[in-house]
């Protein structure tokens, strides 16, 4: 396992440590300064796993990586593998205890980690020791291997770093002593409005009915599918189907007019004709219009929901449009 130094622009720049010397007279440094300082402070369990945006990848990442190991996990919400990988590396994380701390970075909001980390497909997992980038492997590995691959890691900076990991203390601030979450709802009325405005094609008041449940309960099912539904038909609503249609064939490029007939084909019950062209449609645009695609797209799946296969496929052919 050879730490190397990733060369990147932007957001990141982790070429600022150009060597394993520098790098790890960096960490010793850091250490140096925090023992002047009466010795680094233990940290909660909850502080093991972290979420790191672009912004934050300086402060989260790089300069705790002068004090321990970081394990970056790239995932993202429709990714079915991460959803396995993720709660595994949670889990060793605090069995670790501190010795190293999993950083977990979603690809959908911080593309440019992304890109600047040369992602191809997720799960993709890193590591960063005292500044310099270590791929570690990609996809949802045996756990045998991960504990494997994360003893290697620990090793690798002890040996050349000299890190040892951080103290945990259970008993801080932000642990036990936190109140127990007061459970959401009941949300009956409110459900039960939103239902009868969908009926009345009072499609703007159904919306702000499901918005209304998910401020307060962000993973409320049936208001997710609701609000997904009011949306696509209040869509639809205000659209002339000849001409939609007329307009997509006549403008493959034009992103408005692939997602209004995606729409289209949606109601109409052409579910596969619909992913479909939004996966076309991602593979040919780029930037603000590719998100946008992909965003409403996510929507559609939240239509027909999780479980059934279309959807599953769909994301299949997303993913592989995307990385």
């Amino acid at each position: 396992m050879q730490p190397r130094n990733m060369s990147m622009s932007g957001v990141v720049d982790l070429a600022a440590v150009k060597a394993a010397g520098e790098a790890k007279a960096k960490a010793e440094q850091t250490r140096a300064e925090a023992a002047r300082q009466g010795g680094p402070a233990a940290v909660p369990a909850s502080s093991l796993v972290i979420d790191v945006d672009e912004a934050g990848f300086e402060t989260d990442v790089l300069q705790r990586s002068a004090e321990v190991p970081v394990v970056i996990d790239f995932w993202a919400e429709w990714c079915e593998p991460c959803k396995q990988l993720g709660p595994l590396l949670e889990r060793l994380a605090h069995e670790y205890n501190g010795r190293f701390l999993l950083a977990k970075v979603d690809v959908d909001a911080n593309q440019m980690l992304m890109q600047q980390f040369g992602i191809q497909g997720i799960p993709a997992v890193f590591a960063v020791v005292a500044g310099q980038a270590l791929p570690l492997f990609q996809g949802a590995a045996p756990e045998a291997q991960i504990r494997q691959t994360l003893d290697q890691l620990i090793q690798v900076g002890e040996e050349r770093f000299g890190l040892t990991g951080i103290a945990v203390d259970p008993s801080a601030a932000g642990e036990a002593q936190a109140p127990a979450p007061v459970p959401p709802g009941p949300y009956d009325s409110l459900l039960e409005a939103a239902a009868r405005a969908l009926d009345a094609n009072d499609f703007p008041g159904a919306v702000q009915a499901y918005k209304n449940v998910l401020s307060d309960d962000p993973a409320n099912t049936e208001a997710r599918l609701g609000l997904a539904q009011a949306e696509l038909l209040g869509r639809v609503q205000r659209t002339d189907p000849q001409k939609v249609r007329q307009e997509a064939a006549e403008k493959p490029a034009d992103v408005d007019a692939q997602l209004a007939a995606a729409d289209l084909d949606l109601v109409g019950g052409h579910v596969e004709d619909a992913f479909g062209r939004l996966v076309d449609t991602v593979r040919r645009t780029f930037g603000e219009d590719r998100d946008r695609v992909r965003l409403r797209l996510l929507d559609l799946f939240e239509v027909i929901g999780p479980e059934d296969p279309r959807v599953g496929a769909a994301r299949t052919a997303l993913a592989r449009v995307l990385f």
